[in-house]
This record gives C-alpha cells, structure tokens and sequence, in this order.
C-alpha cells in the first residue's frame, strides 16, 4: 500500500495516525546536504547560548541595556519579520476575495510561511524579555491597560496565528487522511481569511504606531505621525517580495512536487506580482516624499544619516520600483527575481533604520548587536526554513491535493 492508501485507511483510526505521525518525524533526504552542514552547527551553538540567555539574563549574550532595550532581535525578528510574512494577507485577499485564480497554486504556501515566520518571530520575544515570564502581560493588559497599543499588537499575533492555522489546516488534514475534519476545516477557510485580512491591516499599522511614542529617539528623517500608514503600505510589496524570492527557490529545491501546469504558470505569476509590487512601491514612496516636503527637514539631507536616507530611498526603493516596472514590461524574470532581492533588502534597512540605526542616534554610546544575538537570529531563521521544509516534503502543499479531495478550493 503507498503512502497515499496508508493515509486515507487513517480516516477514523486516531491510534494509526500517531503512528503515521511518528513514523514521518524521521528525516527525508541526504542529512549531510549543503544545507544542513551550515544550519545545523548554527542551530547547536544557538541552543548552547540561549540557554546561558535564560540561566544568567539577557544581558549575558547581548549588547541591550536599560537605556537600549531594543536591538536586533526586535528590529530584525519581529518588525523586519512581520513585514515579509505579510504576502499572506495579500495574496489570500487576492484570491479568496478578489477571486484572481491564478494566484491559488501558491496561496498554500505563502500561508505556510506567514503562520511559521509569526509563530518563530513572536516566539523569539520571549528571549528578548528580561523577563519572559511576563510575556502574558500584553494579551490581559496588565500594567499596560487595555488602551496600550501594545495590547492591540498582542491580540492581533495571537489571533492572527490562530486564522492562519485555520486556513492552512485542510492541507493537514489531507497529510492525515482525515475526510470529515477536512471539509469541516475547509468551510472555516474564508472566514478565517477575512478575519486574517482584517487583523493583519490592524498589527502591521499597529508596530509601526508603537515607535509613534518614540517621537524624541528615532531620526527626524524615519520619524513621522505616518509611521503606522507607512509599515502597512511596505508590508504589501515586502511580503509579496518575499513570495517571490520563496516561490524562486522552492520551484527549484520541491521541483518534483509540483504539476507541470503550476511550473508553467509560474512566469505569469511572477509578472502578476512584480506588477503589484511595483504600484505598492509607487505609492510608498510617494507618500515618503510628501512626508519629507512636508517636514521640511531639507538641513538634514547632507549629512551622515541624510546620505543614508537618499541611500535607502533611491538604492532600495525607487530603483527596485522600475525594476519591477522594467520586468514585467519585458517579462524578463530574472530581473523581478533580482527586484525582489533588493527590495527585501530595502525592507530590511529601513526597519532596521527605524528600530536600531536611526534610533538614538545622536547617543553618546551606540547599540552594536554582539555575534551572539546574531547567531540567535540566524538559529529562529534556520530552524524556521528546516520547519518548513519537513512540512513541504510531507503535506500537499506544492503538490496537488489527494484525489479523494471533491473541492480542491
């Protein structure tokens, strides 16, 4: 009996699916792959050292202090990470809502990666807690109040993973072969996507308004009351980004997961989406342009963080803009593949600009990230892109669904 048979006998037998369960958690392919070699010596050390962060504080493998309680782990893993996870909002709005059928091959997918790049980067808020027990805080209000934007933040994770779960759970219930929990999974799907729709528009706007409260910190140059418009307007054209670079490099790695039909629509994808990002991008930085003439902050253009500035906007946001522009003009997908690099990139840099570079900027000590917090940051990064390819190589979502599957939508 093949795999497919051994699945779908599970139907009503909870003992034979914990065996099947148990029997996928061992590896697939070569242990030894390139891969492998460079992640897993990077997972091992991470381990070793966030165990010394939680036996003798934070302060034991990090540069953060109470006047710099933010650094890398922030900057990078939360508000760098939420904003690539957010192909998933747009690309279901996309096809669920907007009904653009082509998109759907990869809706599973992008999903996948948003649901793990939340559940690892809010896990990773945990090492950036002095004190981690109180992450619980947040989500009742405690000490906050339940005005704070940060309880809205808390909320909007919590539930936003929890939509994402929803909508990516027919595909598990199609790995275990469970009929009824499938089509009682599957008609939950659209209504965890509006839910998931509306939540992510609220906590990408919402990171970008807890720096609201840091008006005296952050450079005059990344500062302004548009924050919050500004993080959800990116987040559209960095997530799909993100889906671009992802969609490139598993097209390459699961090559035989996927149809011949998803492999020829690929091109089409990729332009569909460079076209997007492209008007995303537009209208992002035209809004920093208003909001540059409009703070009227032209002194500060020829310094050190003004070049910098220019740098950011010119280099990683007005040339990946016509790049995309360019590519899908003439349908060349190396150069959307290349667009998409440097605006994750840009992405990268002005949350990074915003949280560390630019944040006290004018302090007498500056924030460096020790190679510890980023060997933390790589370990999340690895063990998410291991994660996830255990789940690409055993559930369909790549591959089509099983052929019991009547509504494959």
């Amino acid at each position: 009996m093949n795999k497919q048979a051994q699945t779908m006998a599970k139907d009503n037998d909870g003992g034979s699916i914990l065996k099947f369960i148990l029997s996928e958690l061992k590896p697939k392919g070569r242990l030894l792959s390139p891969f492998n070699i460079i992640a897993i010596p990077v997972i091992l050390l991470g381990i070793v050292l966030v165990v010394i962060r939680f036996m003798y504080g934070i302060g034991s493998i990090t540069n953060l202090t109470q006047d710099t309680p933010w650094g890398l782990w922030i900057g990078f893993d939360v508000v760098t990470g939420v904003a690539f996870a957010g192909g998933a909002y747009v690309l279901t709005f996309m096809v669920y809502v907007l009904k653009m059928e082509k998109y759907r091959s990869i809706v599973r997918v992008t999903v996948l990666n948003g649901f793990l790049a939340y559940l690892f980067y809010a896990g990773a808020l945990l090492l950036d807690l002095g004190r981690p027990w109180n992450v619980i805080n947040p989500i009742i209000g405690n000490s906050f109040g339940t005005s704070s934007v940060l309880f809205l933040v808390a909320w909007h994770f919590l539930l936003y993973m929890i939509a994402e779960l929803i909508e990516f759970s027919p595909a598990i219930a199609e790995w275990l072969g469970t009929r009824r929990a499938r089509k009682i999974l599957s008609g939950l799907t659209m209504g965890a996507v509006i839910f998931g729709i509306t939540l992510s528009t609220l906590h990408q706007s919402g990171l970008g308004a807890l720096f609201l409260m840091a008006k005296d910190k952050i450079h005059p140059l990344w500062y302004s009351e548009f924050i919050p418009i500004m993080f959800l307007v990116s987040s559209v054209f960095a997530g799909l980004s993100m889906v671009i670079f992802e969609g490139s490099i598993s097209h390459k790695v699961f090559f035989n997961q996927i149809s011949e039909k998803n492999h020829r629509a690929q091109s089409g994808i990729l332009q569909g989406l460079a076209k997007i990002c492209a008007g995303a991008m537009f209208a992002y930085f035209f809004l920093q342009l208003l909001v540059f003439i409009h703070s009227k902050n032209w002194d500060l253009i020829n310094t050190p963080l003004g070049y910098w500035f220019l740098f950011e906007m010119i280099g990683f946001v007005l040339v990946p803009m016509l790049l995309y522009l360019y590519s899908y003009r003439t349908r060349n997908i190396f150069m959307i593949r290349l667009a998409a690099i440097m605006t994750m990139l840009g992405i990268i840099l002005n949350r990074l600009n915003i949280s560390v570079i630019g944040f006290k900027w004018d302090a007498p000590v500056h924030y460096y990230p020790s190679w510890m917090e980023i060997v933390v940051t790589l370990t999340v990064i690895f063990t998410e892109i291991l994660i996830f390819r255990w789940v690409i190589n055993r559930m369909p979502v790549l591959r089509d669904s099983p052929a019991w599957v009547e509504d494959k939508h």
